[in-house]
Order: structure tokens, then C-alpha cells, then sequence
């Protein structure tokens, strides 16, 4: 298998509705492959586009133009077209999102957010709370938090329930939105340590890493993402 998620002429338009309707290009003719194994860390300027690019590789914003290929349940499908139904299959089975913050969700305890994803996959109950609570801790994230709702939490610790959700699942398709931001020294080995182990179970991980020292020590390569106007 030479590749676990392509993007071929991609392509993203907003339109400005305030603005008169004036319409800003912020993709345009973008190829990107990640294979099996393998980490692509998006390169680029800020305001290239790269949050744009993973939010429309994880269908939070529709493509204008190109296709989204997704290898899923043994089959190729393309989420650029794809209907609501299967986009949330494939987050349920295939593909993973790790955003920069934690939606947070009112009286839901920080272990029942993190064993979610697995949970929707058919473990038991008991089980994914197990995992969920082992990424926790592994996390940093004390026990005594694991059953409170985490709108009180710091920015860290709240950071570190959205890992644990997104890492729990092991997706074959792993898109990192800045995973470090806001944590400590500690617990950035961490996440460094959970992106090695996804690569090495087969995980295919396209992130987002601001922090240099992180993006050197889990990206197999760079992808630079142009600002449109100076792309070729």
C-alpha cells in the first residue's frame, strides 16, 4: 500500500459575505500523500492555509475543487464527496482528529470524553475506560481528574484529555493540529513518544507541529503549504 490518504488538486475558496461577497483563494492545485508508517508535518508561513488543508483533509470544510482519497474498511473513497453518514463512519473507524482545543462537553467526565471513540467502536464500556484512564495517566493527568468534567480544567490539562481521545481508537489516519501546544517539557515526550508508537503500528499521522524541536524529532518529511499567491 503506497499511500493511506491523498489529496489531489485540492482546492478552497471562503467567500467573504461581509466584504461584498469577495472570494479569498487559499488552496489551489495541492497534491499530498501520507503513507502507512510514515508522518508528514505541514510546512509554511502563517495564514498559508494549513489549518485549512486539515480541516478539509478531516471534512470540517468542504473542498472546492479536487478529491480526498481515504483508504477505509478495504476500500478507496473520496471524502471531498462523500455524504454525511459515511464521513462520520469514517471518523468512527479510519480517521482521526487531534484539534488544537478540547470541545468540551457539560457533565461528561474527562475519562468518559477520552474513552468516547472507543466506545462508539463496540468495546465495552468497562474496557475503553480502561484505556481511556491508562492514556491519562500516561498523560500526567491525575487520577482525581479523570472523573470531573474537564470546563475547569487549564488549557494543558484539557489538552491532554483531547490526546488521550484522539490517540485511545490507534486510527489508521491520524491528523495532529498543534498536539503540543500548552503542555510542558514532560509531557511533549509523551506525545512524541505516542506518535512513534502510532508510526510503528502503521498509523499514517499528517500534523500541524509549531514547535521545531517536536517536528524534527516525529516528521518524516516536510510538506510546505504556500500562501496562494506565491504558490506556482
Amino acid at each position: 500500500m503506497s499511500w493511506a490518504l491523498r489529496a489531489e488538486g485540492l482546492g478552497k475558496d471562503f467567500t467573504l459575505h461581509l466584504q461584498g461577497g469577495v472570494t479569498l483563494p487559499v488552496l489551489r492545485g495541492l497534491d499530498l500523500s501520507v503513507a502507512p508508517g510514515e508522518c508528514v508535518a505541514l510546512s509554511g508561513p502563517s495564514g498559508a492555509g494549513k489549518s485549512t488543508l486539515m480541516r478539509c483533509l478531516y471534512g470540517n470544510y468542504g473542498a472546492g475543487a479536487g478529491r480526498i482519497l481515504l483508504r477505509h474498511r478495504g476500500a478507496v473513497v473520496d471524502l471531498a464527496a462523500a455524504d454525511a453518514r459515511l464521513v462520520r463512519e469514517v471518523r468512527r473507524d479510519t480517521l482521526g482528529h487531534v484539534s488544537q482545543f478540547l470541545r468540551v462537553i457539560p457533565r461528561v467526565p474527562a475519562a468518559e470524553i477520552a474513552a468516547e471513540p472507543l466506545v462508539l467502536r463496540g468495546v465495552p464500556r468497562a474496557e475503553a475506560l480502561r484505556r481511556a484512564g491508562a492514556l491519562l495517566a500516561r498523560l500526567n493527568l491525575p487520577a482525581r481528574l479523570h472523573g470531573l468534567p474537564p470546563a475547569t480544567f487549564s488549557g494543558g490539562e484539557q489538552q491532554r484529555v483531547n490526546l488521550a481521545r484522539g490517540f485511545a481508537a490507534e486510527y489508521p489516519v491520524l491528523l495532529l493540529d498543534e498536539p503540543t501546544a500548552s503542555l510542558d517539557a514532560r509531557n511533549r515526550e509523551v506525545v512524541i513518544a505516542l506518535v512513534a508508537e502510532a508510526k510503528a503500528r502503521g498509523a499514517a499521522v499528517i500534523g500541524i507541529f509549531h514547535d521545531a524541536e517536536v517536528r524534527d524529532r516525529v516528521a518524516d518529511r516536510l510538506f510546505d503549504v504556500l500562501p496562494f499567491q506565491d504558490a506556482a
